[in-house]
């Protein structure tokens, strides 16, 4: 039995996790099994740049926090090495991320699960998931989508407008020797 302080640290871990998946969109949950420490630090700089929150996890602990939020189903894959992507904004972020990652890595890094808006997702979601592309990449397509009726309306009118020019500057030129 832990004594009393290891186990307030303990309970103050899980309470922690709890309330971060608690409060996040989306989350998955990895392997990261042989990864090199350049590897981790890229990714880590990957997960920062997104917001998304990345850190490793014991088993134990996770389970208490999952069991906490309702996600009993991802018990099963809380076994090896463990670690925890979530983030709060953007739903999409943390398997784009770690999906990226997952393939780069090829084997070394193996994605066990995941989770949107409080229930468990399949593997082939997420898989659907991190083909989306980021946030501000879908802005601005959809801008663009908006703008190209407009930008083309806008060409169209200044061809005219050229045309016009064109054509009505050469017989003002051709009339103007003959005025003489």
């Amino acid at each position: 039995m832990p004594n009393a302080k290891v186990l307030s640290e303990k309970q103050a871990i899980v309470a922690a996790l709890t309330e971060k998946l608690q409060k996040s969109a989306a989350g998955v949950i990895v392997d990261y099994k042989g990864i090199t420490v350049a590897e981790d630090t890229a990714l880590r700089r990957e997960c920062r740049e997104n917001e998304v929150d990345y850190a490793v996890v014991k088993n134990t602990l996770l389970r208490f926090a999952l069991n906490n939020t309702g996600l009993n189903e991802l018990d099963d894959l809380l076994n090896g090495t463990t670690s925890l992507a979530v983030c709060e904004n953007d739903p999409v972020a943390p398997a784009r991320v770690i999906s990226g990652f997952a393939k780069k890595l090829d084997g070394k890094f193996e994605i066990k699960g995941g989770f949107m808006d409080g229930k468990v997702i399949s593997m082939e979601t997420i898989n659907s998931l991190a083909s989306i592309p980021a946030l501000p990449v879908l802005q601005a397509q959809v801008l663009g989508t908006m703008l190209a009726p407009i930008s083309g309306l806008a060409c169209v009118i200044k061809q005219i407008a050229e045309k016009m020019e064109g054509g009505a500057e050469a017989p003002a030129a051709e009339a103007a020797p003959a005025a003489e």
